[in-house]
């Protein structure tokens, strides 16, 4: 079980770190890299390569013109999920609309801005296709959430 996480930028890393630390907490293997769309192509095709018959799923991060995970997608058939990051201009809906607007034939799921966590669970559920333990580890999760909602309603009433 293997995801690879790759950004545009070290600073988008605290945004990442919580989904990462979410993997690694359910025996997922994550790859971690910092890969630019514009400024390393060589070496972001170069690694999408190497990771071509070991990795599941990869998220790609990216703010701003956020063409990471658009472009990381048109190289691979490995499922890409794209997480868009806040930037300074319009709070992240330039990476929103960047990463969710691909052309026919190139898909790559996209979550809520900034949403490193989300960005694991919906890597992790495409994961369950191949690895039913995930499934099992997904719902003893959404039952947690679930029994801390109940908990916190029965303590106001």
């Amino acid at each position: 079980m293997k995801i690879a996480v790759v950004m545009g930028s070290k600073s988008d890393y605290p945004k990442l770190e919580e989904g990462i630390e979410f993997l690694r907490k359910y025996d997922i293997e994550v790859i971690v890299r910092v890969l630019s769309a514009h400024r390393t192509p060589k070496e972001l095709t170069s690694f999408l390569e190497e990771i071509e018959e070991t990795v599941d799923v990869i998220i790609a991060a990216a703010g701003k013109a956020a063409h990471l995970p658009g472009v990381i997608a048109a190289q691979t058939l490995i499922p890409v999920v794209g997480l868009p990051i806040k930037s300074s201009t319009m709070d992240g809906l330039d990476s929103l609309l960047s990463i969710v607007q691909m052309p026919k034939g190139i898909p790559v799921a996209t979550v809520t801005i900034d949403s490193g966590l989300n960005s694991a669970l919906l890597a992790m559920q495409i994961m369950t296709i191949k690895y039913p333990k995930l499934k099992e580890d997904l719902k003893a999760y959404r039952k947690e959430m679930a029994d801390k909602v109940l908990a916190d309603d029965e303590s106001i009433q």
